[in-house]
């Protein structure tokens, strides 16, 4: 009797672990993420208000945010928030939901220097992105110049080098 094979990669994705991640799966996880930054610019409006209403609560009044402060703020948190993610775990909310990771030259992990240079290109070059719909290895314009690739990866944590589990290439077929 063999042991059963037990993986948190799905059977289905197996020959997917370790291949470039498509245009598709790019935009999903960035759009989770945009979601995600939505929704601490909304949660700090909340405090910001919550504190001016505790400490004058009869004279208030809902502050007032201009576009341009709320664009700054929100692209001053878009980047520390793929900064951190990106160099403590890998990946962010949405490349966890979509099960891509980025990775430097041969499949390491981003270190903070890099990690904050690819957060800062792709927050103030979002259509960088789309020059993986034309590149053979799928990479971005983000991923040509900073030497990074967004690599399908479901395992929890990174395990080292992904160019030891599987190809980078798409599996025959596709």
């Amino acid at each position: 009797m063999s042991t059963p094979d037990i993986s948190p990669v799905p059977r289905e994705a197996r020959p997917y672990q370790g291949s470039p991640a498509g245009v598709v799966t790019r935009v999903v996880a960035n759009t989770i993420d945009a979601l995600v930054v939505l929704l601490g610019l909304a949660l700090g409006y909340v405090g910001w208000a919550s504190l001016i209403f505790l400490l004058d609560p009869r004279a208030f009044r809902f502050p007032e945010v201009s576009f341009l402060f709320a664009l700054t703020a929100g692209m001053a948190l878009a980047t520390v928030y793929l900064w951190l993610a990106w160099w403590l775990a890998g990946r962010s909310y949405g490349g966890h939901v979509m099960g891509v990771r980025i990775v430097g030259r041969r499949g390491r992990r981003l270190g903070p220097l890099r990690s904050l240079a690819r957060a800062a290109f792709c927050v103030f070059f979002p259509i960088g992105l789309f020059w993986c719909v034309v590149s053979p290895e799928r990479r971005s314009v983000q991923d040509v110049v900073l030497w990074t690739s967004v690599v399908y990866d479901w395992m929890p944590r990174p395990t080292g080098n992904h160019h030891e589990h599987a190809p980078l290439t798409p599996p025959a077929g596709r």
